[in-house]
């Protein structure tokens, strides 16, 4: 049951989501595809997480910070991917409207906590190597635990923005949305509702936040180059850039596909241009940060070495 009649209005009680496609041949190919991309994200993220909560020599606050990055990463493909693996299989895929309010809040959570958290990352970072003496003491069990607060509560009040601002759209038309999951921007194409105040609310809470993270990571970069250009041992310098490589990558990836999404112009490309960008920010970026991070990282490749020899041997 997809609506209900009230009167001369008929009220959408659940949504039919289009997918990236509808040719029978690229939808096989696609499920295949996307399968395969979930699996690796599910156990390379769960494999990050137990190889820093058993090995010591990770329990330091860069990896207590990438340990949650790899959670988020989980439930941020999560949030989706299941239900795109069902469009490939159905001839319909419907949802209903709680259930788009669900997925739209869980994706827009995990992705603001993760903006949170490559933020904290760099400070991390910033700290170790432009204040090094005191690390100990600006990064700190008690400091660690309040960034991660800060995480989470900011992903949470930005994901109630826009659940929020979902419940007050009235849907009594087309009820196709033209996409593989709840996205807030199709959904607000389709209210016949008053839609000036729901869509801009969530708009300047995520710009907020994207603001902010990408000022501070930004500044935090440009201080931690300056750092190390000043530094004279060439093996010091290397050392401490090989540090931010690997987040370096994460954010170019991470900020560079928000900005295509959020930032861009809508009339500067299509929905399947939109679409594509997002299977890559919602799907293959989750899959693609462990593996950026183990295979940059020595401390992770020596741990994970000594665990498996550990498990073999003994």
């Amino acid at each position: 049951m997809d609506s209900l009649e009230d009167g001369n209005h008929t009220i959408v009680t659940g949504f039919i989501l289009l997918g990236l496609t509808d040719d029978p041949k690229l939808q096989a190919i696609l499920f295949v595809v996307i399968l395969c991309i979930y699996l690796v994200t599910i156990f390379g993220n769960l494999s990050t997480i137990i190889l820093i909560r058993v090995s010591s020599q990770l329990h330091h606050p860069m990896y207590l910070f990438l340990g949650h990055l790899a959670f988020a990463d989980i439930g941020s493909s999560s949030s989706v991917t299941p239900n795109m693996l069902i469009n490939f299989l159905v001839d319909e895929n419907t949802i209903s409207y709680l259930g788009c309010a669900i997925q739209l809040g869980s994706a827009v959570f995990f992705g603001t906590t993760e903006c949170f958290l490559l933020a904290a990352m760099v400070y991390d970072r910033f700290v170790a190597i432009c204040n090094p003496l005191l690390y100990s003491t600006k990064m700190s069990t008690q400091d660690c635990i309040q960034l991660l607060s800060v995480a989470y509560v900011g992903g949470f009040f930005n994901a109630s923005s826009f659940t929020l601002s979902y419940f007050t759209l009235f849907f009594c038309g087309p009820n196709r949305v033209n996409h593989f999951f709840c996205d807030f921007a199709p959904l607000v194409k389709l209210s016949c509702s008053d839609i000036s105040i729901p869509a801009v609310v969530p708009s300047f809470s995520s710009g907020s936040i994207i603001v902010v993270t990408v000022f501070i990571i930004a500044v935090s970069y440009i201080y931690i180059l300056i750092t190390i250009l000043k530094m004279r041992s060439s093996e010091g310098r290397h050392k401490a850039f090989s540090t931010c490589t690997s987040h370096l990558t994460a954010v170019t990836l991470f900020y560079g596909t928000i900005t295509f999404i959020y930032v861009m112009p809508k009339s500067s490309y299509s929905t399947d241009q939109n679409k594509v960008v997002s299977v890559f920010y919602m799907v293959v970026i989750p899959m693609l940060n462990p593996l950026i991070y183990s295979l940059r990282n020595k401390e992770i490749k020596g741990a994970l070495k000594r665990e498996l020899h550990r498990k073999i041997f003994f």
